[in-house]
């Protein structure tokens, strides 16, 4: 225990003993949050409480200022007005980081800053480590997300972009809610993961003594309310994938997943634009500034087609390296390598396909678009374009190069869905694709009781919010990112008694 620690829980011990609870269940009424005090009339009374962030403590009278969630408020206590007892046991035992409610009447200062001028204030709870260092706060990356306490005490823009956050979520919300959606909720723990190429992670039921993992999609579980009689429904929920962590990836995120019944994937596509409106309104928005680039957010946004932009990025026609509704492994491999993005017998299809995509798609795309009419070969949920089973009615939404949403006209015939996830299954054994989708027989046994016509799309909320909000990393936007553990010698808190 460090002597800083050690001289705080003393201060307690001592606190205790004359009678005062350094930490009382409850404190005066608050009728002020600080903002609301600062920007109010003067010359009236104020009940206020936050956290000490500063104190500057002279002879007869001392300023401190006092942080809630909305700003910071200068606080005046002077001797003659709080009277000995008490303007000594501020200076003796209040400190930057303790909780306290104060009473008082505002004033401005000579420097014309709001102040309340404290009459009567109380400890509501004693801090006993101490905050970060004051003109230099927390600043390390690692520890700003490790210690996401002391960040959001130290860094107002971060406790700014997740307020953002919150207004994001809301409005997308508003959206679906507007739309006649109906937020549903649906398993997090399965005994088989699907809807998405993904790894999941395992765990164990003990009363069931089966293996269980967690969702890495609600999709199936979505399409059964459509089956069920349900015409609009949507989900915001925390998806899980055992995969890399990132600046893109984390292995536990926030995913919107929707489904409408008698719709297709251009439906989805004006949903999603109805979507970026209300984010807009919500921020006050109508373009953002993302990765150093102005990108307008003011629909319709841009429709290009994946075999247009595959020969302009490739110089060759996509279905040469399809066959049907399977890739040509070998000249997906030769193209690969003609074109840089080396690739053997051994990679995987959809892994060459990605690669591929990235180095001479992504490219081309300027501003908001939408990526129409994707390979078969790695999608199979979604319907094929009427004369092209090669193609699906899909599309991918991208800005500034980050994927924020995919979308389809959904399978909704069981024959092909099941034949699909055959054709699943061979990818995972001859080409080792660990993320190849699983049979999933429930589903396919559901969707034989008849599946209307139905438009679907996954929406990263994570990735919504380091849109709108200008961060360039996916930890930015998540309060408690997933770390590797930190071993520390002095990991446990201190008792005090």
């Amino acid at each position: 225990m460090d002597e800083i620690t050690s001289h705080k829980i003393q201060k307690i011990r001592d606190l205790r003993g004359r009678g005062v609870d350094p930490f009382p269940a409850r404190g005066p009424a608050r009728t002020h949050g600080a903002r609301e005090v600062v920007e109010g009339a003067l010359e009236r009374q104020v009940s206020a409480a936050g956290r000490l962030v500063q104190i500057r403590q002279m002879g007869k009278a001392s300023f401190a200022h006092l942080q809630d969630e909305t700003g910071k408020l200068q606080l005046y206590f002077k001797k003659d007005i709080l009277g000995d007892a008490p303007y000594q046991s501020f200076k003796d035992d209040l400190a930057v980081g303790d909780f306290i409610a104060v009473e008082g009447r505002t004033f401005k200062t000579k420097t014309n800053e709001t102040t309340v001028e404290v009459a009567k204030f109380t400890l509501l709870a004693k801090a006993i480590r101490p905050l970060p260092e004051k003109w230099h706060g927390l600043t390390d990356t690692e520890e700003r997300h490790r210690r996401r306490h002391l960040d959001l005490i130290s860094n107002p823009e971060v406790r700014q972009t997740f307020a953002d956050r919150s207004k994001i979520v809301s409005a997308v919300r508003k959206a679906f809610s507007d739309r006649g959606f109906l937020e549903v909720e649906t398993p997090v723990l399965l005994s088989q993961a699907g809807g998405a190429a993904a790894r999941p992670f395992q765990t164990h039921h003990n009363a069931l003594d089966q293996k269980m993992v967690l969702r890495i999609a609600t999709e199936l579980y979505l399409k059964r309310l459509i089956i069920g009689g349900f015409e609009k429904v949507y989900e915001i929920g925390r998806i899980f994938r055992n995969e890399g962590i990132d600046t893109r990836h984390n292995p536990e995120f926030t995913m919107l997943e929707a489904y409408q019944a008698y719709a297709d994937y251009g439906t989805m596509a004006e949903l999603l634009e109805g979507v970026f409106s209300e984010c807009c309104a919500a921020l006050g928005r109508t373009e953002i500034e993302y990765r150093g680039m102005k990108v307008p957010l003011k629909p319709p946004f841009k429709r290009a087609y994946l075999p247009e932009l595959w020969k302009t990025g490739t110089g060759e026609d996509i279905h040469a390296v399809l066959d049907g509704k399977r890739f040509n492994h070998a000249k997906l491999v030769a193209l690969a390598n003609r074109l840089a993005l080396p690739a053997s017998a051994e990679t995987p299809g959809a892994k060459i396909f990605e690669r591929i995509f990235d180095g001479k798609i992504l490219p081309q795309l300027d501003g908001p678009t939408f990526v129409l009419d994707h390979p078969t070969a790695i999608t199979p949920l979604a319907k094929t374009k009427p004369g092209d089973e090669a193609l699906v009615e899909r599309f991918e939404f991208f800005i500034g190069g980050e994927e924020l949403a995919n979308a389809y006209s959904e399978l909704n015939d069981p024959i092909d869905q099941r034949e699909r996830f055959a054709e699943q299954a061979r990818q995972a054994t001859e080409e080792k694709e660990e993320e190849a989708q699983l049979l999933d027989e429930d589903f396919v046994e559901a969707m034989e009781v008849g599946m209307p016509p139905t438009g679907g799309i996954g929406i990263g909320i994570d990735r919504l919010v380091m849109l709108f909000t200008g961060k360039s990393s996916i930890r930015e936007v998540i309060l408690f990112p997933t770390l590797r553990n930190e071993c520390l010698s002095n990991s446990s808190s201190p008792a005090a008694t």
